[in-house]
């Protein structure tokens, strides 16, 4: 790294420290979908979101569909026991579908909401998880259990339907789950990312369920997808040339669901996804005889809420962050539109980087706004299919697909748009193709895919000046890589549920020291 490029780097790092206003003496991990948005959810694990993907893929049968995803309990370490981590019986986790007039609202049309039970085959034992090698789930040697049903909530006529149920697979434990692993092997790093259903490991395939309406459900533990030095930042500022993955080597739980595009009225719209946990409450009810009765009322408190990245842990300050958890995105306008307008990180930029030039247009980002006013991960339906993500763009077996970018836009990858309706729609002309045509980011912030570059997208927008579709002014000097982190250490999936193989605990991959 040559003294030009570290001096960035360091200001940068500086400048993300300044505006979450901790010191940078502080190992407290808190950028861009570190995990650790804000300071009440960190308490609460089995409730705490990580990430949420939203983008489009065809169904088994070759039908466009919007699948859908959300990442809980984040920093699992594998292989741990004799207990392990779990979904959680008294959290409800939900993924909300925005629609039509509800996206300008930030209010959600349709909610789908997951609910786990957790059972125990034999509680006479101290192997709590595992009595023997799990040959298939939910078989004898899987000690507990979970199980999980799918309800959908349509918000405007006020009606729940059950749209089935399925069960969780174990966790990636080693020998007690020898086929998450590379040759069946318990012994063996966790098997990397495939291109069919086919190769999927035999505990995947048999978790994946679909539903008589149409729908695709997975719930069970995961690589975390999510890739960025956050450590390096926070470790006073010992910023490394390569960086490292702070989120390697760890597993998380994911919830998926792909959904028929007819269950949304089609395609030739833009949708709105966000997610929210919220807990479970004890009340305390007097019985009239001057005793208090512990009763448990089907009563849920939110606890959490996720949409784009970075939002509520790089742009919101300190002082609302707990409060983003609590709300809806229907006051995100009200509340926290100033961040976004007027991002406190685009000031610390050029005042730490720039000596006070302006690199960084700190006040009426419009720009910004669009992509988090109200904070919903904005889809546009109408495209084809988004590329993906896979072990890399040259692994023989499953490379990223022709045209992926981990950059979205900032990298090339466009797809062309057939209805109106997307913040980020420009016309073709734009940029700098022949005019006629529409186009959209391929990932992020159209939708969000496995492998997007989260971290680097939103830098190199801060930076740059995109409220003119007539005269974009994009400005990204250190080419997409400002963490030194440019992709997940282990590859993704190119079919349902798409995110990573769970850590093997017996055999890490990319574990940060």
């Amino acid at each position: 790294m040559n003294g030009t490029t570290f001096k960035f780097r360091r200001a940068l790092a500086l400048a993300l420290v300044a505006v979450m206003g901790l010191a940078p003496t502080l190992s407290v991990p808190a950028l861009a979908s570190s995990h650790m948005d804000a300071p009440l959810i960190t308490r609460d694990p089995s409730a705490n979101t990580t990430d949420v993907y939203a983008f489009v893929r065809p169904d088994q049968n070759g039908n466009k569909a919007l699948n859908l995803a959300l990442g809980v309990y984040p920093h699992q370490n594998p292989g741990i026991g004799p207990n392990k981590y779990n979904f959680d019986d008294n959290v409800r986790y939900e993924i909300h579908v925005a629609l039509g007039n509800d996206i300008a609202a930030g209010r959600p049309t349709i909610t789908y909401r997951f609910e786990f039970q957790t059972k125990f085959k034999n509680s006479k034992t101290i192997l709590q998880s595992y009595l023997g090698v799990v040959q298939d789930i939910d078989d004898a040697a899987q000690n507990l259990t979970q199980t999980y049903t799918v309800t959908k909530i349509d918000n405007r006529a006020g009606t729940a339907t059950q749209l089935g149920a399925g069960v969780v697979p174990p966790n990636n434990q080693g020998n007690a789950t020898p086929f998450y692993n590379e040759g069946d092997n318990g012994e063996n790093p966790a098997r990397k990312g495939v291109a069919t259903r086919a190769e999927l490991d035999k505990y995947t395939q048999q978790a994946i369920t679909t539903f008589p309406s149409g729908y695709t459900a997975f719930a069970g533990q995961r690589d975390d997808g999510f890739y960025a030095d956050i450590q390096s930042v926070f470790d006073l500022l010992k910023l490394r040339n390569p960086g490292k993955d702070s989120q390697g080597g760890f597993n998380l739980h994911l919830i998926s669901l792909r959904v028929p595009l007819s269950e949304l009225g089609g395609d030739q719209q833009t949708v709105g996804v966000f997610a929210t946990t919220s807990r479970s409450m004890v009340q305390m009810q007097g019985s009239g005889r001057g005793i208090l009765d512990l009763i448990r009322r089907p009563q849920y408190v939110q606890v959490a809420r996720q949409g784009n990245p970075l939002f509520n842990e790089g742009l919101v300050a300190l002082e609302d962050k707990d409060t983003y958890s609590r709300t809806l995105p229907n006051v995100d306008s009200q509340i926290f539109r100033k961040y976004a307008e007027n991002p406190e990180l685009a000031t610390l930029i050029n005042l730490l980087i720039g000596g006070g030039q302006q690199l960084a247009i700190d006040k009426n980002r419009a720009d910004i706004a669009a992509i988090y006013i109200p904070d919903l991960i904005k889809v546009d339906l109408s495209t084809d299919p988004v590329r993906l993500a896979g072990n890399g763009p040259n692994d023989p077996k499953n490379p990223d697909d022709m045209g992926f970018s981990r950059l979205s836009i900032f990298g090339g990858d466009i797809l062309e748009s057939r209805a109106a309706g997307h913040p980020f729609r420009l016309p073709s002309q734009f940029l700098g193709l022949p005019a006629g045509k529409f186009f959209v980011p391929g990932g992020w912030p159209n939708g969000r895919r496995f492998g997007d570059d989260v971290t680097d997208i939103a830098i190199i927008a801060l930076l740059s000046d995109l409220r003119d579709p007539a005269n974009l002014k994009i400005n990204d000097p250190f080419k997409g890589n400002y963490d030194g982190v440019t992709a997940n250490e282990l590859g993704f999936n190119k079919v349902f549920p798409y995110e990573s193989t769970p850590q093997n605990g017996r055999k890490i991959v990319g574990f940060s020291q």
